[in-house]
């Protein structure tokens, strides 16, 4: 069973005299920042001088370059994308890495994948909140949080955890639930996640959906509305109602034609491919691929990017989702 984590189990007093240097200032270092600065914590930006540099400054923060804030940092907040971390923590983190000081994060993969290997005097540890930063952010406004998870990877001071529960309860996290884990089991479920279901796997089966209605005829526009315009309706009740809770809101047609067609999607064969996708994830040939990709400056990426600007379907949704006043 999970350990699950609330505000009651958290004392954010934990984190009097200390300072947050929060690295980065993009989509999760915004929200965390500004939501542990409003709950009474001491906080720094480190950066870059590009525009998110400008926003902190806009925003009120002391903004500094990554070496000072490294440096000046008690609870140093590694947050600048996975393929950043490894080269910005060894020129310019590493140097201020002293014993007792904390290296969090809000994502395993450099410290499981040990793109990052923290001196052994440090605390080293994680809270990832289990949603993007603009919604993070607006929920905290409103009094209430999102789920997260925290993790240990290295307990220095033998008081980490009350550090990332502080952390977690000064972010938003515990408001509705922290879920205790690891640094391994975070990553691992994280990258098979995005792969198989949310990014990869939920997109190819939209196109391939899509592309087997036009090239049996059927108008384009009616194709984008079934296959991917009314996905979020089923995905609104998923997530309010669980798979059961879906099935139940939608007409017995539709329900009986995916129970009894869906397996023939994911069948046995899709499931084996499921399992080399982990096993490459588990392995750790995923990351190598990711780093060496990222080293040679994202090559493949950028043409997959390209390419996929040119599929039928996304001229038809920017057509269409301007037609129904979705876009702009």
């Amino acid at each position: 069973m999970a350990k699950i984590y609330y505000d009651r189990d958290a004392d954010i007093g934990v984190l009097k005299g200390k300072t947050i240097a929060i690295i980065g200032y993009g989509n999760q270092g915004h929200a965390q920042a500004n939501n542990l600065r409003d709950s009474g914590c001491k906080v720094m930006i480190g950066s870059i001088k590009d525009a998110s540099y400008e926003q902190a400054v806009k925003d009120g923060f002391e903004v500094v370059d990554i070496p000072e804030a490294a440096k000046r940092g008690d609870i140093v907040h590694m947050l600048i994308p996975d393929e950043y971390q490894g080269q910005v923590y060894r020129e310019h983190v590493a140097p201020a890495m002293e014993r007792g000081k904390v290296l969090c994060f809000s994502h395993g993969f450099n410290i499981h994948f040990k793109q990052i290997v923290p001196p052994k005097g440090v605390d080293v540890i994680m809270i990832a909140p289990k949603a993007p930063g603009a919604i993070l952010r607006r929920m905290y406004q409103k009094g209430s949080g999102t789920p997260g998870i925290l993790a240990v990877a290295q307990d220095a001071s033998g008081q980490a955890k009350y550090i990332a529960l502080a952390m977690a309860k000064g972010v938003g996290l515990t408001r509705v639930g922290v879920i205790e884990t690891t640094f391994k089991e975070e990553v691992e479920t994280d990258l098979f996640g995005e792969q198989v279901v949310l990014v990869g796997g939920i997109s190819e089966l939209i196109k391939a959906g899509f592309e087997t209605l036009v090239e049996a005829g059927y108008q384009t526009e009616v194709v984008y509305f079934e296959c991917l315009n009314e996905l979020k309706l089923i995905i609104d009740l998923v997530y309010e109602h669980g798979i059961e809770g879906m099935m139940a809101a939608v007409s017995n047609t539709a329900e009986y034609g995916g129970r009894t067609r869906g397996p023939v999607i994911i069948d046995k064969r899709a499931r084996e491919a499921m399992k080399k996708i982990l096993a490459d994830v588990r392995s750790g040939a995923f990351a190598r691929e990711w780093v060496a990709e990222s080293q040679r400056g994202i090559p493949k990426l950028k043409r997959m990017r390209e390419e996929a600007k040119k599929h039928l379907i996304e001229k038809v949704g920017r057509d269409l989702r301007k037609w129904a006043g979705i876009e702009k």
